[in-house]
């Protein structure tokens, strides 16, 4: 099925986990062009890269449309895509139907995980009401089965 990975991010440091009570921090994201896969161990630079053995959220995807959805609950409010801090943001493809599944991307392989629960750091981050909008559509993690390089731009999502 074709599909568009509209953003591709890297962060090299955590903002919010394990920060309860404490605020967050700052370590940016980063916009790239393409990314490194490397099975087993998650994505070439970003904070979850080799975190731990067959870590379930070697990458993360999140739904543009669920994205230009949430965009239009804060009018008043530049909401950028990094502020999800997923990896990728992709177009055209159900996410939620790819838990427990393989799937292909770009030549990739990918093993869907489950969903990317959102937490209450995204009405900091997005806005009030945030987490609960984001419930049920909060993303997929998945881990990398066969690496290789994942392009911003056009693709095509094969089920394995």
């Amino acid at each position: 099925m074709p599909a568009e990975i509209r953003a591709l991010y890297l962060s090299t440091g955590h903002d919010f986990r394990g920060r309860h009570g404490l605020g967050r921090l700052d370590h940016g994201i980063e916009q790239v062009q393409e990314v490194r896969c490397v099975a087993g161990q998650g994505l070439e630079g970003d904070r979850y890269f080799g975190y731990k053995e067959d870590y379930k959220g070697q990458i993360t995807f999140f739904d543009w449309k669920v994205y230009e959805q949430l965009v239009s609950n804060y009018p008043d409010r530049r909401v950028d895509p990094s502020l999800l801090r997923r990896n990728v943001l992709i177009d055209g493809v159900d996410l939620n139907s790819l838990v427990a599944r393989r799937f292909r991307v770009g030549g990739v392989l990918f093993e869907g995980s489950e969903e990317c629960a959102p937490c209450y750091w995204m009405n900091d981050a997005i806005g009030p009401g945030a987490e609960d909008a984001l419930r049920g559509r909060g993303g997929l993690r998945a881990r990398i089965v066969e690496g290789g390089v994942l392009r911003a731009g056009a693709a095509e999502l094969t089920l394995e």
